[in-house]
């Protein structure tokens, strides 16, 4: 199943959209579109130029994260495809529908709207992968799962044992970095930027209400206004791969 366009969502309690939606049109240099659900829970971060990749949304419980969504020409094929590997289905909409991954991460099927144009870098950065979060416990089986479900998707190792990536094709935005933990805890999900340079990065994002949790070999932890966590990474924002690699 061809993938044809990915997004990344911002996951944020909705007594948070406000502070969400402000701090990640900022850093992703996007407008918002009007809202849309039952509660006006779904926004999309619109590109001037280029299509957009990067949407918003108020979560009734829970802090929140972040999940992807995957445009494909065929819901149902795509469906059908997970469903066999082992996912399970969360809710079924008129055409498109929510979906779990065998360690619980949420993920969606959508209908593909011609999306083809990437949104370009923005100071120096690019807001370009969803971390899966994981357990040792159901790393390996999720590694297996999310490569057999995006075969025409790279699968590799990380630059670290506990990460593996999974490339898109060229002329998709968003790129899935499973990283498994020290310990076992549900499945969760973040963002990440590929930043050409963290310190000039990081700085901008405190300008615009974000703060510093932690700093790791090649990375910063953040904390958005909303109280999301998300992660600025040494990578280069064009390619998504570290320096020196693609």
């Amino acid at each position: 199943m061809t993938i044809r366009w990915t997004y990344a969502f911002v996951d944020r309690p909705r007594a948070f959209l406000d502070p969400a939606r402000t701090f990640w049109t900022a850093v992703t240099d996007t407008r918002l579109s009007e809202p849309r659900g039952e509660q006006g829970e779904f926004v999309t971060l619109l590109v001037e130029g280029a299509d957009p990749c990067v949407k918003v949304q108020g979560v009734a419980a829970g802090p929140g994260g972040a999940h992807l969504d995957f445009s494909v020409e065929d819901v149902p094929a795509f469906v059908d495809s997970a469903l066999r590997l082992g996912a399970d289905t969360v809710a079924e909409h008129e055409g498109w529908a929510v979906l779990r991954s065998p360690a619980g991460q949420l993920f969606c099927a959508v209908p593909w709207h011609g999306e083809s144009v990437r949104p370009p870098v923005v100071a120096g950065s690019r807001l370009d992968q969803v971390s899966l979060d994981l357990g040792p416990g159901s790393y390996d089986a999720e590694v297996a799962f999310w490569s057999a479900l995006l075969p025409d998707w790279t699968s590799l190792a990380g630059a670290l044992p506990e990460f593996h990536v999974l490339k898109p094709p060229p002329g998709l935005p968003i790129r899935i970095l499973l990283q498994r933990l020290g310990e076992e805890r549900p499945a969760a999900a973040h963002l990440d930027l590929a930043c050409a340079d963290i310190d000039t990065t990081r700085e901008r994002h405190e300008r615009i209400g974000a703060s510093v949790v932690s700093h790791g070999t090649h990375w910063t932890v953040m904390r958005d206004p909303a109280g999301g966590v998300y992660c600025l990474t040494g990578r280069d924002p064009e390619t998504g791969g570290l320096p020196g690699r693609s």
